[in-house]
């Protein structure tokens, strides 16, 4: 059997074991499923049993993974929630992170070219990685699962565009005309999603979605490669498309197939976490540089400081600007949750890498830091609020206004 096939069904059988482990594991100790998908990933890999490596097919289906995630982190976001005072809070405290992050890293990194990378990085929330967890543990709806939304959804996209205004190697001038063609596009999108459909779409959505023919889920993947095309094609990231295709799907669904809207969404969502996202997290682990990582003094002690700085530089603005309707325990959860991050920093620091703008042991300190705050941060907000189980719903939901 070739490499590739072993390492693909190494893979699938990781995304099988985890959930298990996680369910075990969970009845006394609630810990996110992603935790088991990297770290047995990095067990299988080169630099522990050797058992599993990356190809051009693995690394495809793993990229394919990612922009599902992101796809299902933008159809997450409901625009009647998330939005007034909230959102401007976000987006407050995702630029003043910006500022606080871009500061650090070109102190850290020694120069300008590395410190945007170091610092974009530390701005990013992995929505995508947070919202399974939110899900399982019942926090997503209600009042603090809307503020989580919020903050993710802006620390999710915000680096997205930086990355393509401060790492596409373009000049700023450029930069921002494409990523204003590209906002274009997605408002002509976005308007023409709200548009009422003609009878015989949802007519046809209703007929297929039991059939072969699943019309409505293919017509959202090709929604999605539409998006991902636009992006491609101005020389974008393929993520910001990814985000763009989630936030246009759910006005879609919403207004064609209000009725049929979860059904097609939980077929889409069993492709994404049945099948592309597991192989993301899994590949994510094996393609960590551990030997760069503890080979080199520097790396290594790099990645308890860039630790703490997703705290500090993402998690203190957050803590400062979070809505004043939230606790000190939701507040603490927020700041957790909001400073999770993986998915943008594994696509930030490859680039650096392959620009040479990064050492290797750098960036795996960077990336361990990154996985650390996957292992433990959404666990400490899960523990830190379990004592909000038992609010009323009254206690926990707030409404917004513009």
């Amino acid at each position: 059997m070739s490499q590739a096939g072993t390492t693909l069904i190494l893979i699938m059988a990781i995304a099988v074991l985890a959930p298990l482990l996680a369910y075990g594991v969970g009845r006394r100790l609630p810990v996110p499923l992603v935790i088991f998908e990297i770290l047995l990933g990095i067990l299988v890999g080169p630099d522990v049993l050797d058992w599993a490596r990356t190809d051009a097919l693995i690394d495809g289906l793993s990229q394919l993974g990612l922009t599902m995630l992101i796809f299902l982190a933008g159809y997450e976001i409901e625009f009647g929630k998330v939005r007034g005072d909230t959102l401007r809070r976000s987006v407050r405290a995702w630029l003043l992170a910006l500022v606080l992050g871009l500061a650090v890293g070109v102190l850290l990194g020694g120069g300008y070219t590395k410190g945007v990378f170091i610092g974009v990085a530390l701005t990013s929330t992995a929505l995508g990685t947070v919202l399974p967890v939110l899900r399982d543990s019942g926090d997503l709806q209600g009042r603090f699962g809307t503020v989580v939304m919020a903050f993710g959804a802006v620390g999710e996209f915000g680096p997205i565009i930086a990355m393509a205004l401060l790492l596409s190697g373009r000049g700023a001038a450029e930069s921002t005309v494409l990523l204003a063609l590209f906002a274009a596009l997605t408002a002509g999108a976005l308007f023409w999603a709200l548009r009422p459909r003609p009878p015989w779409f949802s007519r046809i959505i209703a007929k297929t979605l039991h059939t072969s023919g699943q019309f409505a889920v293919r017509f959202v993947f090709l929604l999605i490669a539409l998006m991902l095309g636009a992006a491609q094609a101005l020389g974008l990231d393929i993520l910001l498309g990814a985000f763009a295709a989630g936030l246009i799907t759910r006005l879609v669904l919403t207004g064609a197939a209000p009725e049929s809207g979860p059904q097609i969404l939980e077929k889409i969502e069993g492709v994404g976490f049945g099948f592309l996202v597991p192989v993301f997290f899994v590949v994510t682990g094996i393609e960590f540089d551990l030997a760069s990582l503890l080979d080199g003094g520097r790396s290594l002690l790099l990645l308890p400081v860039f630790l703490l700085l997703f705290l500090v530089v993402r998690g203190g603005p957050i803590w400062f600007l979070a809505p004043r309707d939230l606790d000190r325990r939701d507040r603490r959860g927020l700041v957790l949750y909001g400073s999770t991050a993986l998915p943008l920093v594994v696509a930030i620091t490859t680039i650096g890498v392959d620009d040479k703008a990064m050492a290797a042991g750098e960036a795996a300190a960077l990336v361990g830091a990154a996985m650390v705050s996957v292992l433990v941060f959404p666990l400490v907000a899960l523990k830190s609020r379990s004592g909000a189980k038992g609010l009323p719903s009254e206690q926990i939901s707030g409404s917004e206004s513009w």
